[in-house]
Formats: structure tokens, sequence, C-alpha cells
């Protein structure tokens, strides 16, 4: 699958991928308690693949930045060719901000968290970077743009040059040789000068002191927020997508969503709205939302009760009615008390080219051609080796948790995250076996056990399902190991041009490159 074409079509599958660790930012030592505010809730790449940024419970954005690429002249296909080996991604930190503060809603008595739910990353624009950030209620257009910094020069100058009444000749400035100091921080001579001259002489002040100011040609990175856009959802936003004409975005909660232009901040149009007349009547939610890469008319929401609706912004001011609807229907024989539940679409992502959808539920990840809506064209397990154990997920709540979902730059792999701060990693090409689960780790290949694959039922000749990685032991995970529903890998991004994931545990970032 790429470029909207089926990879593989020429019978040569891509070989499994040998994932290594690269980095970790902020890793905790053994028996180190995590803090709820540093747990990170959001990752996101921009497009260009040179810049990450993480949100966390605590309202931060951290951002990080690509440093291997700049250190590199010429373009990757001709460095290829050289005798020199590349180097894995590397990032550093860049820089971080304060998106969202605690708030409380007085009209409702409700408290407002601080937690970011999304980033996504806006269009570049003179050498500035530039994203929307929401936590339940709130969205933020931020600008990050380096600045270059302002010194204060030492401020003793040269006697002789100086003229009556406190001024000091301009020339003086320029011949300084002292050295400039951040902050306003001055040397330790001036300051003992300062304080022998504190008392005021008969007749005033012979020599008055003046700071000089100079520009550096060090820059600091400055985070400013632009935009600010709320009073727009009266539930939880779960989500919000950049559209493809650099100018408009949605946002996304329970039962509505809502499109903004980026330059207007105090006013909305609501373009889909599920909410029944009566509450009561009530029978699913909006779960997650995205505009197509490419068409800036169309996009993608998904509900609780596992359906996908693609909608077509042309056909009409509130598009009630959807252009396609894709579900996958089970046998009536095969319900049971949590078949909603867990049918329930946590999230969804295009592909890069816009053909193919991913979904993921709280048992397997599915992906779905927009051409076909007869069914999905595969579908990787992910947790049917906790089937029997649901009763319990369902009375510690584990089985609301809401586990993200990323497909790779070339449309070959899809990923997703699992308990005990597992991640899996499948192949997509028609007859691809591959099936990696890895460990957010140093060590990610340590619980690495292969899986063996199998072919599920058949749609038609058409659409080909195929389910992957399924587990028979129902005490353990994916591999055969126990599973830890505490740790937990809900958020993870896929690098858009090259084979390396980030993904969050807990507090910390991980990074691993193929």
């Amino acid at each position: 699958m790429n470029g909207g074409d089926e990879a593989g079509a020429s019978g040569d599958l891509p070989q499994p991928l040998d994932w290594r660790f690269s980095q970790v930012f902020g890793e905790r030592s053994a028996g180190e308690e995590v803090q709820e505010v540093d747990i990170i809730s959001a990752i996101e790449f921009d497009k260009s693949g040179d810049h990450l940024a993480t949100g966390d419970r605590g309202g931060r954005v951290v951002l990080f930045e690509r440093t291997d690429s700049k250190n590199t002249s010429g373009a990757r296909r001709d460095l290829e060719g050289t005798d020199y080996p590349l180097r894995h991604p590397e990032f550093r930190y860049k820089t971080e901000f304060q998106s969202h503060e605690p708030e409380f809603d007085y009209l409702k008595s409700l408290e407002i968290e601080e937690k970011i739910n999304k980033i996504r990353w806006s269009q570049t624009a003179n050498g500035a970077l530039f994203l929307l950030s929401t936590n339940d209620k709130t969205i933020k257009f931020w600008k990050v743009q380096d600045k270059k910094i302002k010194k204060i020069c030492d401020i003793n100058t040269d006697s002789s040059k100086t003229l009556g009444n406190g001024s000091v000749a301009s020339s003086s400035n320029s011949n300084s040789t002292n050295a400039c100091l951040t902050n306003g921080g001055l040397p330790d001579k001036v300051n003992n000068s300062l304080s022998n001259d504190f008392s005021l002489p008969p007749g005033g002040i012979p020599l008055l002191r003046l700071p000089v100011v100079t520009t550096s040609h060090e820059t600091s990175p400055v985070a400013r927020c632009r935009r600010v856009y709320t009073h727009a959802h009266d539930y939880h936003i779960n989500s919000i997508s950049n559209n493809s004409d650099g100018e408009t975005f949605i946002s996304a909660d329970d039962l509505r969503i809502n499109l903004w232009n980026l330059e207007i901040s105090n006013q909305s149009f609501n373009i889909v709205d599920v909410k029944p007349a009566n509450m009561e009547d009530l029978t699913e939610v909006i779960t997650s939302a995205e505009f197509h890469p490419t068409h800036c008319n169309t996009l993608a929401y998904s509900s609780s009760k596992g359906s996908i609706r693609l909608i077509d912004l042309r056909q009409s001011a509130l598009c009630d009615s959807h252009s396609k609807l894709f579900e996958d229907t089970e046998t009536p024989s095969s319900r049971s008390f949590f078949t909603e539940i867990i049918a329930s679409i946590s999230d969804i992502k295009f592909a890069k080219e816009g053909r193919y959808i991913l979904s993921r539920d709280y048992m397997t990840l599915k992906l779905w051609d927009i051409n076909m809506d007869s069914g999905p064209v595969s579908t990787f397990q992910v947790h049917e080796h906790l089937r029997p154990k649901l009763c319990d997920l369902y009375e510690n709540d584990s089985i609301f948790d809401k586990f993200e979902c990323c497909l790779s730059g070339d449309g070959l792999r899809v990923s997703t995250g699992s308990y005990s701060n597992l991640f899996r990693v499948f192949g997509v090409s028609p007859g691809s076996t591959e099936s990696t689960t890895l460990e957010a780790s140093k060590n990610p290949m340590r619980r690495q056990v292969t899986t063996p694959s199998r072919p599920s039922r058949s749609l038609s000749s058409i659409t080909r399902v195929v389910r992957r990685g399924a587990a028979e032991s129902p005490g353990v995970d994916g591999n055969g190991n126990s599973f830890d529903h505490t740790t937990k890998l809900l958020h993870l991004a896929w690098h858009p041009t090259e084979n390396s994931i980030a993904c969050a545990a807990a507090n910390s970032l991980y990074m691993y490159y193929a």
C-alpha cells in the first residue's frame, strides 16, 4: 500500500524490520515514583519529521528538534552511496512551555484539567513553528520562533570619557572591553563599586553608570500564544485536525464537530451534530475525527459503535448524512455484554496518500480502503489474548483505555500500543506475515517471541481479512508474558519519512529506529 497502490504487487514482500533503541528522554530510575502531571498524554511529529512535540497531564508542551539531519549535507539518497554509514535519527530538547492551566467552570461547577489531549502541527512560515494544542475545553494556537538573545554589557565606563551631570559619552559604549553577561548580571568589581558609591556625595553623583544592551548571535526559542479558541464545546474535546488548505481545522467532542478558521478565534461552524432531541435516545458518541490529508473537503470520524463515517463538506453546511459508512458487522451468536464496549474505536488515522484509514478498537487494528465499504481490508489482533479477562478489565476500567495507532510514511506498516509498555508493529502488504512486539525500554527486543501469524475469514475474493498475532493463553500477553494493565502504552507516532517510532511510557519518551 503505497501511493494508492497496494504494496507487494510485484510479489516482493518487504523484509521484517530490525528495530533498535535510539534515545530516551525522561527515563526514570528503578523505584522512582512517577508524578501524575509528568505523564505524557500526546505525541506528534511535524510533516518534515524534524520536530517532535509531546504534551503531558500537567498542561506542558515539550518540543524536540532533530540534530543528525542538520549535521549532514546533501540528500539522503546521495549519502547512501557514500562510504559513511547513516546515523540513526537523533533528537534533542528544544524548548517547553506551559500550554494550559487548570480552570474551573463556575456555571457548571466543573473542574477543567490542564491535561493536553491532542497536539497538531500547522504549516511553518518565516522560520517559525506553529502548532495547535487542546485540553478538554480550550484550543490554543502557538508560534515558536528563535529570537536573538539580548545581553546587558558591563556598565563600568572609562572615567576619562565621562561628562558632567552624570552623562556618558556615546563613544565609551563602543570601546568597552568588559565582558557581557546575560540576565543583567554584573562583574564582582562593579558590584563592589556600586556598594562603595551608595552614599550620595555633596553636589550630586559625578558619574552615572548606564547599562548597555546588545544583541548577541545566540538564539533562544520563544513560544507565544497567537489564538485561543474556546466556548465552543459542551463536552470534552477528543480530537483536533488541521486541514490541507492550511487555513482551517476541526475540533471534535462526544457529540459535535466544529470547523474553525485559524485566524478567527471567536467563531466556529458546527458541521456534525449527533446529539438527539432527547438524550435518552443517545446510542453512540464521536470518538475521533481527522481531515483527509490532501482533500480539503473530506473528513472522517469514528464512533463508539465501531463505525467510521466519511463526510463531504460540499454536500451541505451541516453534514447530518455521510457519504460513506465503514463498519465491521459481527455475527449475532458472538455478541456479548462487552461487544459494544470493545467495538468502540479509540483512534483513526489516514494513510499519507489518503486512500486508507487505520482504526484502533480495544481488541484490534483495522485497515480500511475508502473505496470499499464492505469491510476492512485487514484486521490485526492486538488483545485477543485478553478476551477471557474482559470481566476483570471492566471492573478496573482498563477496558475503556484509549490506545492510539499510526502508519509508516510508506504505508507498508502499522503500529499501536498495548499493556506492559509493549507496542506492536504489523506489515500490511498482501501476504505479509510481519508481526513484531517491542517493549518501551532500552532493549526493545527483550521480550520478543516469534508469534505465529494465522489468516482468518475472508469476506470475499476482494475483501481479504488477515488476523495476526493472536496468542492462545488467556493469562499472558502476545509474547507469552504476564501482562500488567497498570503500565500501558497509549500514545505513539511514526516518523513521516523514515522507519522511526516515538512512544510514551508514563513520563518517558522512547525512540526506536529500523
